[in-house]
């Protein structure tokens, strides 16, 4: 059991704050920060706290089961870690120290086209953790299908398709704390991998944006035409989107706002799930982040539909706080506060979370 003072913090709520002492201020602005006004980002979490469990007591809740299944691979819990850019900001073992933490509880983690290291790194990092590859398009299709296949290569399980940066959304708070992650700095999986575009170029009545952003729907068909590895589309919000990724071959969606950094007034997340999940939930895996911080937290979103919910921010939290110590905690103390809320609600497994379990599930 990792101890407290290896973890840099204690409790899941004492978290934020133990990170923020050991972050440089370009950095936590650059974690901490939402698109615009922050108006989305806000909304994550307010989405949460509209909403309220209805507990039922006296059940037999002696033994717990919270174990899931991600795209047939077995899992410890239904949380796995979000792809996040360049770890290497707050710690210097980067994303090789999330690997190992979440290769060593067996939860499912995800890493990031835009790593502080390479993918392969990642890999050899524990080789029997389950893990999937973030990718996002690159302005050309040769450089998208090489990251496809080195992640086959290495061993990933799936490729998550981010699917809402055509550009980036303006960030102003990072932007006034002036940005870590300068265009100069090479990304860990090589000097032929770039950035999605910062800003689009204005000329007059007219802006362009880099050729990525010319991609559509057929895009996801070659992608499958080159791997074997299931493909997940990052950053659905409407039943539209999500009948489409599923139409086009999707094995699953992630009901996702980009932590509130991508378009500004776009719905919480957790607003956008239930629709999501009423249109393909029976037909593709549907998975869900954007505002996760608490057993609690996570039991509603999987009452609403979701099958298992993504950790961003908090990873990058627990990271900056204490390195593998850090993120090993984080990950217990998530097991422990759910399987808390679980006995709390009375119900014993997975299967047994349902719309029932929220009020307002809408």
């Amino acid at each position: 059991m990792t101890n407290d003072s290896q973890a840099g913090f204690s409790t899941l709520s004492d978290l934020e704050e133990a990170a923020s002492r050991k972050t440089d201020k370009s950095a936590w602005a650059y974690i901490q920060g939402g698109a615009g006004e922050e108006w989305t980002m806000r909304a994550n979490r307010e989405a949460f706290h509209r909403r309220t469990l209805r507990p039922r007591v006296l059940v037999d809740v002696e033994n717990l089961e919270f174990g899931a299944t991600l795209l047939g691979t077995k899992v410890s819990a239904p949380f796995y870690v979000s792809p996040t850019a360049s770890h290497g900001l707050v710690h210097p073992d980067a994303e090789a120290a999330t690997a190992r933490a979440a290769g060593k509880a067996n939860i499912l983690a995800t890493f990031s086209t835009l790593s502080s290291i390479s993918l392969e790194d990642i890999a050899k990092a524990v080789t029997t953790s389950p893990r999937w590859f973030q990718l996002y398009l690159q302005p050309e299709f040769s450089a998208t299908k090489s990251l496809v296949e080195r992640a086959e290569k290495a061993d990933y399980k799936a490729i998550i398709l981010t699917v809402d940066m055509p550009v980036a959304g303006t960030r102003d708070k990072e932007n006034q704390a002036g940005s870590p992650l300068a265009s100069s700095i090479i990304l860990g999986n090589g000097r032929e991998v770039v950035r999605p575009l910062r800003n689009p170029i204005v000329d007059g009545d007219h802006a362009h944006i880099r050729k990525e952003a010319s991609n559509t729907w057929d895009v996801v068909d070659r992608i499958r035409e080159i791997t074997r590895l299931p493909l997940v589309l990052k950053g659905i919000l409407t039943r539209e989107d999500a009948r489409r990724a599923a139409d086009h071959g999707a094995k699953g969606v992630v009901v996702s706002n980009h932590g509130g950094r991508q378009l500004d007034h776009a719905p919480a997340s957790l607003d956008a799930l239930p629709e999501v999940a009423e249109e393909v939930g029976s037909e593709v895996e549907v998975y869900f982040d954007g505002g996760i911080r608490r057993g609690s937290d996570i039991i509603t979103a999987l009452a609403i539909g979701a099958r298992a919910v993504g950790l961003g921010r908090p990873v990058f939290w627990a990271l900056a706080a204490g390195g593998e110590a850090g993120v090993s905690k984080l990950l217990s103390l998530l097991k422990t506060d759910l399987a808390t809320v679980m006995a709390l609600t009375g119900r014993r497994t997975l299967s047994e979370i349902d719309r029932s379990l929220v009020n307002n599930p809408w």
